[in-house]
């Protein structure tokens, strides 16, 4: 439980893959790799037609990478190895051959506005809020850049990234293309996901299938472009700087 965990049931075609850690649902590099291969299994398995991405809890949807572990890296090499974790994830869901819709209950940050921002559907709650918070880190949004930039566009995507400190709401980001629909409760929520993963676990596969591939065009260099990123990041993750804010934000006085 304390390095998370990652549970998948398919049922009627439809594969949830739903993720959890005590941390704000944030991210460690185990839990990162383990998700990217479940989706990928998801798109693998022939009895999956849509597969759910969320996570547990009411509260937070995911509060990016784990500041635990990001203080615990030494070396580029281990850094660049973490990052690389949030890119596996990203691709899994963008490679995966069949539509990936994303659920978001509460407020996401930083990798976790990658993962929404990587759904080829997001559905959302009226106080799920985002935010960047990277370069306030002392960073930057390098690997989850190309799928945020890809669905709100790179004014939206600019905004997000300068002004890391702040929140944006969910409205503003339903306008800019994130979530594809809000909803006042999360009871609501599920029946609007679950109505839609079952429609499309009806559909034609071979035609879902197709139209990921033209909606994704342009982004077969992802496999090697976001790895380069996550290098980027692990250099950056062991400045003076980084290192300083990360102490000082677990010890509180931030």
């Amino acid at each position: 439980m304390e390095s998370g965990t990652v549970q998948t049931k398919t049922e009627n075609g439809i594969a949830t893959v739903t993720f959890f850690h005590p941390q704000s649902n944030s991210l460690p590099g185990t839990l990162l790799r383990t998700l990217a291969d479940e989706i990928t299994k998801a798109g693998s398995d022939p009895k999956t037609k849509v597969i759910i991405l969320k996570s547990e809890g009411e509260k937070a949807f995911c509060a990016g990478a784990s500041f635990d572990e990001l203080i615990s890296i030494k070396d580029l090499e281990t850094g660049k190895k973490f990052f690389s974790g949030f890119a596996a994830v990203i691709n899994a869901m963008r490679k995966a051959p069949k539509f990936v819709l994303v659920r978001v209950q509460g407020k996401a940050v930083g990798g976790g506005v990658g993962l929404a921002s990587a759904g080829d559907y997001t559905f959302a709650v009226d106080s799920a809020s985002v935010k960047l918070s990277e370069l306030a880190v002392g960073i930057g949004p390098f690997v989850v850049g190309p799928a945020v930039e890809r669905k709100v566009g790179k004014a939206a995507f600019s905004q997000l990234t300068i002004n890391a400190s702040e929140w944006h709401t969910a409205q503003w980001a339903k306008e800019k293309g994130l979530y594809a629909g809000l909803f006042s409760n999360i009871a609501d929520l599920d029946t609007a996901i679950n109505t839609l993963a079952d429609k499309l676990a009806k559909s034609n596969p071979d035609a879902m299938m197709m139209l990921k591939k033209i909606m994704w065009e342009g982004t077969d260099n992802w496999d090697t472009l976001l790895i380069e990123r996550a290098e980027m990041s692990g250099k950056l993750v062991l400045s003076e700087f980084t290192r300083k804010f990360i102490e000082t934000f677990k010890a509180g006085t931030r």
